[in-house]
């Protein structure tokens, strides 16, 4: 505490915005729960909680037997007066111990350095460079912050570009125009929370050398108009030529404050929007009637060295999805930025909070970075498909059975929460095996390339489908909920490929399998709410039973703590008998079936840190004798203290579960009988071509 407080007083006025400073206070890796919150403590002080972060300690002690080990922990940005920070430290020194019980839960406390708050910043030319600057902005300090941030800039030569400051709650990011030689002293402003070179944008271009299609037919588009026209796909991307091949079911739209289209960019929205409306296709043969129609919305201009347009574009992202009421959402662009533990970049925080009521689906392409270094982060899926509650899209390398990750796919796992990403894969094609779209405008071959871009508006293809199939009955949560329970799994890790590779066709959704049954349960829950799902298990069942589940939630998210993200979890206790009651006899017993320590390490487990995860997916297999009215009992735990304004604490969710009885062939007939009165029968309301496999 003396050293913090000697710190801050170092701190030129000038970078303290009304004499307050931000500290960080490290807590004892087995106190780090919600409940070990240091509240009283701060509130002694007169402190105030303004984030957190993950950090690996080992402990001067530990609670219990054993030598200290080093462990992961949470440390927590406090803000306060210098003055407040240097009565600790007097307090310290004359034995008076604040906050009561509290301060035994913290394992130390210190003041930031500049060095800790830089990233990548060795790599920046040494004249004027544009930086990308993260600052704490909590309620009551945000304009003066903003204000004094400006000056101190100023102060040190450069120019912070204000009028394109994006902001999340609790958190703001500011474009800074500053020489290399005054980072250092830029990284001393107290409210400051990180700095690095401004990510670029992906560049919209093919992952290998461009592919050429000469010699080969262009596939036959149909003649009709989509399946169903209400369901609309929002295409965010490169732009779409208004007159060619793809009119008929795409119109085209250009975002706000945009400059002239670039023809390369064009060539990249034409492969999005045919891999929206068609999927793959194959040379020379008849593509599939599109399901839905496509509102390509122009995000990107000619300017793609724009050293801002990283911020522009995530604005003209905003204005759309402010303006527009698309359910399905595709997003194949993003920073050129693998996803970091400890900071929630802006175009994750946007969209994870755009997609908080599960009123969307938005897929987005994982990235093509994933022959980059593994060690050193470099191939991590990049931002913003670590967004808890999108569906982020990686490629697999063929359509076939036998497939694997494509090389060039970015790899997980992703923050926790949000571990298992991508999502899923699906096929994106590569250079023996290429994506095939439809021509472009004015010539007869097919257009060829490889990417995540284009399995990423595939898999929303799919979802479309299911919707123009079942109608409005399924919500786009649910919809998630059932790509990630149907995709395929193979031997590789989930780090590589998610949950599986998603079908290439929509049979496997909207059919239950032969000797199987499936059923959708979907919501919402208010938090401490508990509501019970029964599984549709009739009681003529014998032998094997193998029981699929998959959850999915959206929540609202907190960026201030990368550790705390998502805001709500469900609990899901399977209880397989309902008449093997526990010692109270007040319960039926309970068996594990969502095992965190299927995808977490170690590391995680012990943090607990599984239970607030957005999708959790699992296959048991039981025999039938074990099994009497089975039953998840879910429970909604809610952790947000603030939501923003007008955000619901409830949690939209969705449960898929499919029983398998190899001995019970007519399972899903006996399930239809049995559970008529609580259980309503998915129908057709439009006529989709699909094969039925017996």
């Amino acid at each position: 505490m003396s050293e913090a407080s000697r710190r801050f007083r170092q701190l030129l006025p000038e970078a303290c915005p009304d004499e307050h400073v931000v500290g960080v206070v490290t807590m004892h890796p087995q106190f780090t729960a919600k409940t070990y919150h240091p509240q009283q403590l701060l509130d002694e002080l007169g402190l105030s909680y303004v984030g957190a972060k993950s950090a690996v300690v080992r402990p001067d002690k530990r609670r219990g037997d054993g030598e200290p080990i080093a462990m992961e922990t949470s440390e927590l940005f406090v803000a306060g007066r210098r003055a407040a920070f240097t009565l600790w430290s007097q307090r310290m020194r004359g034995g008076i111990l604040p906050g009561g019980d509290q301060l035994l839960k913290v394992e130390a406390v210190r003041a930031p350095s500049a060095v800790e708050r830089q990233r990548g910043i060795e790599q920046l030319p040494p004249d004027n460079t544009l930086l990308e600057v993260g600052l704490h902005l909590p309620d009551g300090l945000r304009e003066r912050i903003l204000d004094t941030f400006i000056s101190y800039v100023e102060m040190l030569g450069g120019s912070a570009e204000i009028d394109h400051a994006l902001r999340v709650p609790g958190v703001g990011f500011v474009p800074v125009r500053l020489a290399r030689v005054e980072v250092d002293r830029l990284a001393l402003f107290s409210f400051l929370r990180v700095v690095r070179p401004m990510p670029r944008l992906r560049a919209l271009h093919p992952v290998g050398p461009r592919l050429s299609g000469e010699g080969a037919q262009a596939p036959v588009l149909p003649t009709e108009g989509p399946v169903d026209p209400a369901v609309r796909l929002a295409i965010l991307d490169g732009g779409l030529r208004e007159r060619g091949p793809l009119a008929r079911w795409a119109s085209s739209h250009d975002g706000p404050d945009l400059g002239p289209a670039d023809p390369d960019f064009q060539h990249h929205g034409h492969n999005v929007t045919s891999a929206a409306l068609f999927g793959p296709l194959i040379p020379g043969q008849r593509a599939p009637r599109p399901f839905g129609a496509v509102d390509h919305f122009r995000i990107i201009d000619a300017e793609p060295e724009d050293d801002m347009a990283l911020y522009r574009t995530l604005d003209r992202i905003d204005a759309i999805l402010s303006e527009n009421p698309h359910e399905f959402v595709n997003l194949s662009l993003g920073p050129e930025l693998p996803v970091e533990d400890d900071e929630i970049h802006p175009w994750t925080a946007l969209l994870d909070a755009w997609l908080a009521d599960g009123k969307r689906l938005l897929t987005v392409a994982a990235g093509n970075n994933g022959v980059m270094d593994r060690p050193s982060g470099n191939a991590r899926i990049q931002v913003p498909s670590d967004s808890v509650n999108a569906l982020a899209v990686g490629a697999a390398d063929s359509s076939r059975a036998a497939w694997q990750r494509a090389s060039y796919s970015a790899l997980g796992p992703g923050r926790s929460p949000g571990m298992v990403k991508p999502d899923v894969v699906a096929f994106g094609g590569d250079q023996r095996e290429p994506f095939v779209f439809a021509a472009l405008p004015g010539q007869s071959a097919p257009s060829l390339a490889y990417g995540t871009s284009f399995a990423s508006p595939s898999a929303l293809r799919l979802a479309a489908g299911i919707r123009a199939h079942f109608g409005p009955v399924l919500s786009p949560l649910a919809l998630k909920a059932l790509l990630v329970h149907c995709a395929e799994d193979n031997e590789q890790d989930t780090a590589e490929r998610g949950w599986g590779r998603l079908p290439d066709n929509i049979d496997a959704f909207v059919t239950c399998p032969p000797s199987s049954a499936r059923v959708v349960y979907q919501g919402k829950l208010a938090p401490k709410q508990t509501v019970r799902m029964f599984l549709p298990m009739p009681s003529d069942v014998t032998g094997p039973v193998q029981i699929t589940a998959t959850y999915c939630i959206a929540c609202p998210v907190d960026p201030r703590a990368p550790r705390n993200y998502t805001s709500s979890a469900v609990e899901p206790i399977f209880r397989p008998h309902m008449e093997r009651l526990t010692a109270s006899g007040r319960t039926a017993e309970s068996a594990p079936f969502f095992q965190a320590r299927d995808y977490m390490p170690e590391g995680e487990l012990r943090k607990e840190a599984h239970k607030w995860e957005t999708v959790k997916h699992k296959t048991l297999t039981f025999p039938a004798s074990k099994l009497l009215r089975p039953a998840f009992d879910v429970r909604h735990v809610f952790r947000l203290d603030n939501l923003p304004e007008g955000v619901s604490a409830d949690a939209s969710y969705a449960l898929i579960i499919t029983l398998r009885t190899p001995q019970t062939p007519d399972v899903y007939d006996q399930v239809v009988r049995a559970y008529a009165p609580r259980l309503e029968v998915l129908r057709p309301v439009v006529d989709i071509p699909i094969t039925l496999r017996t």
